[in-house]
C-alpha cells in the first residue's frame, strides 16, 4: 500500500489555515498556494539520491552531495494543478513540466479527459503529479492512469488538502503511488466538496465562478 504523508510542518499548517478563509483574496490565495507547493515540495524530495562530486572550491578540491538518479517532471493537473507549479519550480528549476486537463462532470463527478502533454522523456523521470485538492479521487486516479498508459513508473501525487475518501480511492486504484497531502480533512460532502475544505480551488487561483 503507498504511503500518506501529511504535512505537519507548522508554516505549511499556518499558510493553509488563511487559505481557507473565505476573506482570502484572489492575489493572496494565488501566492499561498505557490507558496505551500514550495514547501511541500522541500519535505516530499527529502528521499531523492545523492552522490558524491569532486569539485574545485576557492580554497581547495572537495567532495560535496549532487543530486543523483532520475530526473524529475511535474505535472499539474488543469487548472488547479498550475497554482502549484511556480512554487516548485522555485525548489527545483530544472524540472520539465507537462500538463494534463481533466474536469469533472458535475452530474456524474467523474473526470473527462480534454489535454494532455508531456515532455518526450517523462517515462524516464520522477514525477510529481500536483493539484490542490485530492477530493473524491477522480481526477488524480485518472491522470495517474494515463501517465501509466505511457510508460510512467515513477509517480508520486501532491496535494493541498485531501478527504479520507480521496485518499482511500487513491490507494486502492494506485498502491504504488505514495500521497504527499498539507492536511487530511473531515469528508466529502453530498457536492462531493472536501469538508472544511476552501471551496474551489480553480476558481479561488484564477478569480473565476
Amino acid at each position: 500500500m503507498s504511503k500518506v504523508l501529511v504535512m505537519d510542518h507548522p508554516l505549511i499548517q499556518h499558510k493553509i489555515g488563511i487559505l481557507r478563509r473565505t476573506d482570502t483574496g484572489t492575489k493572496d490565495f494565488r501566492a499561498l498556494i505557490s507558496e505551500i507547493a514550495m514547501l511541500e515540495c522541500y519535505e516530499a524530495t527529502r528521499d531523492l539520491k545523492l552522490s558524491d562530486v569532486e569539485i574545485e572550491t576557492p580554497i581547495c578540491k572537495a567532495t560535496v552531495k549532487e543530486l543523483s538518479g532520475k530526473k524529475l517532471a511535474i505535472v499539474p493537473i488543469l487548472r488547479a494543478g498550475l497554482g502549484m507549479v511556480d512554487g516548485m519550480l522555485t525548489m527545483i528549476p530544472a524540472a520539465k513540466v507537462g500538463h494534463i486537463g481533466l474536469y469533472r462532470d458535475p452530474e456524474s463527478l467523474k473526470p473527462v479527459e480534454y489535454y494532455c502533454k508531456l515532455p518526450d522523456d517523462c517515462s524516464e523521470r520522477e514525477v510529481f503529479v500536483v493539484d490542490p485538492m485530492l477530493a473524491t479521487g477522480g481526477s488524480c486516479i485518472a491522470a495517474i492512469q494515463m501517465l501509466k498508459d505511457k510508460g510512467v513508473g515513477h509517480i508520486h501525487l501532491m496535494c493541498i488538502i485531501a478527504a479520507p475518501e480521496g485518499i482511500e480511492a487513491m490507494q486502492n486504484a494506485h498502491p504504488d503511488v505514495d500521497i504527499i497531502v498539507g492536511a487530511k480533512d473531515e469528508r466529502l460532502n453530498e457536492h462531493g466538496y472536501i469538508v472544511p475544505g476552501l471551496g474551489d480551488a480553480g476558481d479561488r487561483i484564477f478569480g473565476t465562478k
